[in-house]
């Protein structure tokens, strides 16, 4: 029987999705193919060794007295799992991180896989780190001709002149305006400016979760959702639609999991071609980033144009009970317990295909 990592938790602010998208990737993995070996990981960073799938729905994973490592010696490929005096040496062959934002999805776990010569789930970790970045992902898909949001880019050191960062953007952007931070997921310190003081404080609000910050045309239209799977040869999903509280003023983090009023409509009444064109869009921005394994793109469908304007990609996109990607899937006659499967084979063809393959030990 095979060794199967999965890594959930993490230090992001979707610290809590991902653990709600780690009991529903470790329910459908086939157990009799792998033993699952599960690693929570801290708001503080701690590495932590569960026991159970249960104890992470309790929160009790975070009481485990076994603390865990996983080295990067290609060699060993080992989980190391500490308790007492005692260290457990735990040889893993495939792993699957579930980590959502920040230190999971942006290519630093990723690193330490690659390091390791392990095979793992989802993007390495150029897409990774370039589709976590908005800015990055920006200036990669103005290169193909997808329209996207106008911009303004702006760092979190020139907030010392806020004025002139103010001027800055009103001069190539009429509001409302979206302000967000970089590198952020659930839309965490997003903001919608409808004036200056508005702007002032999204911006500041943007740079407490990063140092870049991303400010956008604000977009009227529904916003439109399509998976992506594979590797070389990669499918997409048919699509799906967002529709917020009404309550909302825009899909944030408490519109998608606190708000009962919001939900996702799959394959909803969205002209032929326009459902194509997302598709199309959405493998094509996938495979420029280099992405591989899999990835949930967003787009909107603009009120008054009806034209697809391209959002932002997600390299490991939720697996929680109200998730479009797995929801997707579902549609096209693909369980979470096949789609899980298909996605640490991809994991495993991904390793022996790639670019450093002839180095695999």
């Amino acid at each position: 029987m095979k060794n199967l990592l999965i890594l959930f938790g993490g230090q992001s602010s979707e610290h809590d999705v991902s653990c709600i998208s780690a009991t529903t990737v470790a329910s459908n993995v086939d157990t009799d193919e792998y033993s699952i070996h599960l690693v929570g990981i801290t708001k503080q960073g701690h590495w932590l060794y569960v026991d159970s799938v249960t104890d992470i729905a309790t929160d009790e994973w975070k009481k485990s007295q076994k603390s865990a490592t996983f080295s990067p010696d290609a060699m060993n490929k080992e989980l190391l799992v500490f308790e007492g005096d005692s260290v457990k040496h735990i040889r893993i062959d495939v792993a699957f991180p579930v980590l959502h934002g920040l230190y999971g999805e942006d290519g630093t776990v990723q690193g330490l896989f690659e390091l390791a010569k392990l095979p793992y789930v989802g993007c390495g970790v150029l897409a990774s780190s370039v589709s976590m970045d908005k800015v990055y992902t920006k200036i990669i898909v103005d290169r193909l001709g997808i329209r996207q949001a106008k911009y303004v880019y702006v760092k979190k050191d020139e907030l010392t002149d806020i004025d002139s960062v103010v001027k800055k953007i009103e001069a190539e952007l009429s509001y409302p305006v979206f302000v967000k931070p970089s590198n952020a997921g659930s839309s965490c310190g997003i903001s919608k400016a409808t004036w200056e003081v508005d702007l002032r404080e999204g911006l500041f609000e943007a740079s407490k979760h990063d140092r870049k910050i991303l400010v956008e045309e604000a977009i009227v239209g529904r916003e439109i959702e399509c998976a992506v799977l594979g590797n070389n040869e990669v499918k997409a999903s048919g699509v799906g639609e967002i529709l917020a509280a009404s309550s909302a003023e825009f899909y944030d983090y408490d519109a998608k999991y606190n708000n009962a009023e919001s939900k996702t409509v799959i394959d909803p009444d969205i002209p032929a071609d326009k459902v194509e064109e997302i598709r199309n869009a959405a493998i094509e921005i996938f495979k420029a980033v280099d992405g591989q394994g899999f990835a949930r793109v967003d787009f909107f469908l603009e009120k008054d144009s009806n034209e697809v304007v391209f959002n932002e990609i997600n390299t490991i996109p939720g697996f929680t009970s109200i998730s479009m990607y797995p929801m997707l899937w579902e549609a096209k006659g693909i369980d979470k317990r096949t789609l899980v499967k298909e996605l640490i084979d991809l994991a495993y063809t991904r390793k022996k295909t790639g670019f450093n393959a002839e180095l695999s030990l």
